[in-house]
Parts: structure tokens; C-alpha cells; sequence
């Protein structure tokens, strides 16, 4: 499980950062100690049960929303197919724009709050999702839908009890490649404009140079995207009982 995995690859850099600090002595501005980082984490715990979940709950509804709006893109060009000319650029040109000159404007327009947040994580997320099932519903197998016509199957049976059956796989991927990238977008979000999160806690942080809280934050965030893409694994592992996966 990648949870597992996960714990024995931190226990291992734990070890190595460990003796890093012994065998060379940085200062602690620079690289503070596991046991500093764990100390910070034991009297700071607005850490995790206010900036993390602050930042876990922008992470969740920015995946939700933006695999909706994936789901939804990606079967509007499939059910109308004349609008994947106009939507395909429009897509490519929301991932090609700076992460950093969108966020001002998304926390100017919908706030501090988590809404500027979620809106965030929902454009980092909606693209993987929308173009790996839009590529699984444009890759549907010709004899599948050979058969379809034979049996006099509309466009819109075609995509219902054919295509999408034949693209699950394909969204399972993006979800799961959503599920990496969500975290990004909240903390950007929170980077740019907010009063909570982890993203807010390593600003303050960093003026105040209290590196063990940095290395803090950025612990409780990698666990929240682990047990994120773990949940995420556990949900879409039977979605698709046709196509099993092989190790």
C-alpha cells in the first residue's frame, strides 16, 4: 500500500537527515534537526488542527470540483464534438498561464477565504482529468463502435454504453495524477492571500526564520498528499473490474 511505502521511504530520509546534521553540524536556520521539526509540530499544534486542515479541506473540494468539471468537459466534446475546437485551446492556454499571475486575481475576485483557494486547486486539477478522459473517449476501441452502428446505436448511445465504459481507465489516471497536483494549487492560493493554511504558516514562517516550522508545514502536507492519493487508489481500484491492473 502507498501508505506503507510511503512511511518506511520517510523513516529512511529521516535517517539520512539525521546523519547529515551529525556528521556535518549546519546551522539550524539552514537545516534544523528531525528532533526540532517534531518539536515544533508537539508545541505548535495550530499547525495541524487549523492550517492543515485548512489546506486539506481546499485540497478535497478543489479535487472534487475540478474532476466534475473534467468529467463535464471531456463529455461535451464527446457528446458535441464541434465544440472540442473551441474548448481544447482554451484549456491549453488555462495550464499554459503562470500559476502565480492567476492567483492574485482569483484572491482579489473571490476573496482570502477558501473560496479563491478551491478555485484555485480546481484549475490545477480539471486539466489532467479533462484531457486523459477526453483521449480515453476519443481512443474507444473501432469495433466496439462498429458493432454499435450495426445494432443502430445513436451517437449519444455510443457514448454512453461505449465510450465512457471504454475511458474509465483513462480517468482513473487523471484522477489519480489529479490527486498529486491538488495540494499545489491551494497552497499557491495561500501563498498569494489567506489567513489560515500551510501555505500561510511557512509565509510566517519565513519572515520569522523558523525553519523547523517551514519543514513542519511541509511534512504535514506531504502525509496530506499521500493519505490523499491513498483514499483516491482505495475509491477507483474496482471502478474498472474489466481492465484489472497487473503489477
Amino acid at each position: 500500500m502507498i501508505v506503507v511505502r510511503a512511511f518506511f521511504v520517510a523513516l529512511g530520509l529521516v535517517v539520512v537527515w539525521q546523519a547529515i546534521i551529525v556528521v556535518f553540524s549546519p546551522p539550524s536556520f539552514m537545516l534544523p534537526s528531525p528532533l526540532s521539526v517534531f518539536e515544533a509540530l508537539r508545541d505548535r499544534p495550530s499547525l495541524w488542527q487549523v492550517d492543515a486542515v485548512t489546506t486539506a479541506t481546499e485540497t478535497v473540494i478543489g479535487l472534487i470540483a475540478g474532476t466534475a468539471l473534467g468529467v463535464m468537459l471531456a463529455l461535451l466534446m464527446s457528446f458535441i464534438p464541434q465544440t472540442k475546437r473551441m474548448l481544447l485551446p482554451m484549456m491549453v492556454v488555462s495550464q499554459a498561464l503562470p500559476v502565480f499571475a492567476i492567483a492574485p486575481l482569483l484572491v482579489l475576485w473571490f476573496g482570502f477565504g477558501l473560496a479563491s483557494k478551491i478555485v484555485m486547486a480546481t484549475i490545477a486539477i480539471f486539466f489532467p482529468v479533462a484531457s486523459a478522459f477526453n483521449d480515453g473517449l476519443a481512443r474507444t476501441d473501432g469495433n466496439l463502435l462498429d458493432i454499435g452502428r450495426l445494432y443502430g446505436a445513436s451517437h449519444v448511445q455510443q457514448v454512453m454504453l461505449l465510450r465512457i465504459p471504454s475511458a474509465l481507465p483513462a480517468l482513473v489516471t487523471g484522477v489519480r495524477l489529479a490527486a498529486v497536483y491538488a495540494p499545489i494549487g491551494a497552497l499557491i492560493g495561500e501563498w498569494v492571500g489567506a489567513s489560515s493554511g500551510l501555505g500561510y504558516a511557512m509565509l510566517q514562517a519565513n519572515a520569522r526564520s523558523q525553519t523547523a516550522v517551514m519543514f513542519a508545514s511541509l511534512f504535514l502536507l506531504a502525509a496530506m498528499s499521500v493519505l490523499l492519493r491513498a483514499v483516491v487508489d482505495l475509491s477507483t481500484r474496482n471502478l474498472t473490474p474489466w481492465v484489472p491492473e497487473t503489477e
